[in-house]
């Protein structure tokens, strides 16, 4: 997840407009299982077990094949996209994209998508010293993953018939470092898989209703503001998405609130793909970050994940898929 200099335009702590204030309405709820945030806490650790998945890394070899297991496991139909992404010192890499797909017959279909790639330094930390180590990914990359292979298990106990596609993102956070960048290029070399899937997607006729985008959705403290890019281009589903997590419980997690306009792997999937996508992503009114206190630092490990947090994000996605399945029998 790249700087904190592109969330511009926060609401202010003060004053909450006649549509921030509002009460969401009602939505019906379909019966839909239970998310089990443990076992998403599980993936999250086994993840973080293979080290930093850096480029051109034994650990990001490894952990591909772990993501492709898991999904096959939970009965999706798995692929890879590989491409040639780059550092900012030009150095080249071998990429991957992993794709998995439910329901592939039903061309009414769903995108969600998460990175599952390392930053290659921990830029951000409040030591020098941990600068130019890796960043371990617990939450940055690791905890969207595992939110979604979460989601494939439960679709596979109780399956619907909404065609899904899950895509998990390599070179996301391979944007150039805080030392290595000028201050007027804050974009240089982020978010290379979702651009190449997107290109992909665009020249194969990809359709999707929609997509979600999930980045950092487990670290302790976090809340959800409502993303400026994805109510540009999605705002039907950042509704949707808000007003169900309060009819759950989960409002303190989704407040009502507008957050800013963000650079992340959802912009390539809007402008690119062209499909209408949003973004679930925290926003930390204090703090060294607007990400959390974690964010591009050595402490982003397992042990600052908070399973509430993912327990919030992942049943309201749950909630929404089956939902989704409710239209097919009405």
């Amino acid at each position: 997840m790249l700087g904190a200099g592109l969330l511009m335009g926060l609401a202010s702590c003060g004053g909450r407009t006649a549509r921030t204030a509002r009460t969401p309405d009602t939505i019906a709820l379909a019966p839909c299982p239970r998310f089990d945030a443990d076992s998403a806490m599980n993936h999250i650790v086994r993840q973080c077990d293979f080290g930093p998945r850096i480029p051109a890394s034994q650990a990001a070899e490894r952990c591909v094949e772990y993501i492709k297991a898991a999904f096959e496991q939970y009965g999706a139909e798995v692929g890879t996209q590989s491409f040639e992404a780059s550092l900012y010192d030009g150095t080249k890499y071998a990429a991957t994209n992993i794709i998995a797909r439910l329901n592939t017959a039903n061309p009414d279909r769903l995108l969600l998508c998460a990175h599952w790639d390392s930053r290659p330094w921990a830029d951000s930390d409040p030591l020098e010293r941990n600068w130019q180590k890796p960043v371990p990914a617990a939450n940055d990359g690791a905890s969207g993953v595992a939110v979604l292979l979460e989601l494939c298990r439960l679709l596979q106990q109780k399956p619907i018939p909404v065609g899904i596609d899950f895509v998990c993102f390599d070179a996301e956070d391979v944007g150039a470092p805080q030392w290595a960048r000028p201050e007027d290029d804050e974009d240089s070399g982020w978010c290379q898989g979702s651009l190449f899937w997107a290109r992909k997607a665009k020249a194969d006729g990809y359709r999707a209703r929609y997509g979600i985008l999930l980045d950092m959705v487990g670290g302790r403290g976090s809340t959800f503001s409502r993303e400026m890019v994805s109510r540009r281009y999605a705002d039907p589903v950042v509704d949707m998405v808000w007003r169900l997590a309060h009819q759950l419980g989960y409002g303190h997690y989704f407040p009502l609130r507008d957050g800013g306009f963000l650079t992340d792997d959802h912009v390539n999937v809007n402008q690119t793909a062209r499909v209408p996508c949003i973004d679930i992503v925290p926003y930390f009114e204090a703090g060294p970050s607007s990400f959390g206190p974690t964010w591009h630092t050595v402490d982003d490990t397992p042990e600052n994940i908070d399973p509430h947090v993912l327990a919030a994000v992942g049943q309201t996605l749950t909630q929404l898929l089956y939902n989704e399945a409710q239209t097919y029998d009405n």
